[in-house]
């Protein structure tokens, strides 16, 4: 599958769909193709910079795991051409990401904080 052939998020919420989507399907490309070029990508103590640094660390869970449950996503908070996206998997880790509007209308990740564990208690 090239961009070309992939659909674009034409609203925020709808990049967790994809993600969950592509990542199940195993597609790194499709994964990388939802951030911005410089966007950044944290998991625990992995940051990663920029499409080369995101695609690496996709690869490399892809790897590792092929089942990725669809998660809970509550609805985006917006402010015009920024919105805050949050997804919340069956384990009750969930993650938090700052999504663009581009100037396609279509939507981007810029900053992803993956894998945030559940408050105790």
């Amino acid at each position: 599958m090239t961009d070309q052939t992939r659909e674009p998020a034409r609203a925020p919420e709808a990049l967790a769909a994809l993600f969950n989507q592509r990542a199940n399907a195993g597609d790194v490309e499709g994964l990388v193709a939802l951030y911005e070029p410089d966007a950044v990508l944290a998991a625990g103590r992995v940051v990663a910079t920029g499409h080369a640094e995101i695609r690496t660390f996709y690869a490399d869970l892809l790897v590792r795991k092929s089942d990725f449950p669809a998660p809970e996503t509550p609805p985006p908070l917006r402010n015009g051409a920024l919105a805050m996206t949050f997804a919340r998997l069956p384990n009750g880790a969930f993650s938090v990401e700052v999504a663009r509007e581009q100037a396609d209308g279509t939507w981007l990740w810029a900053i992803d904080q993956l894998k945030l564990a559940p408050p105790k208690g």
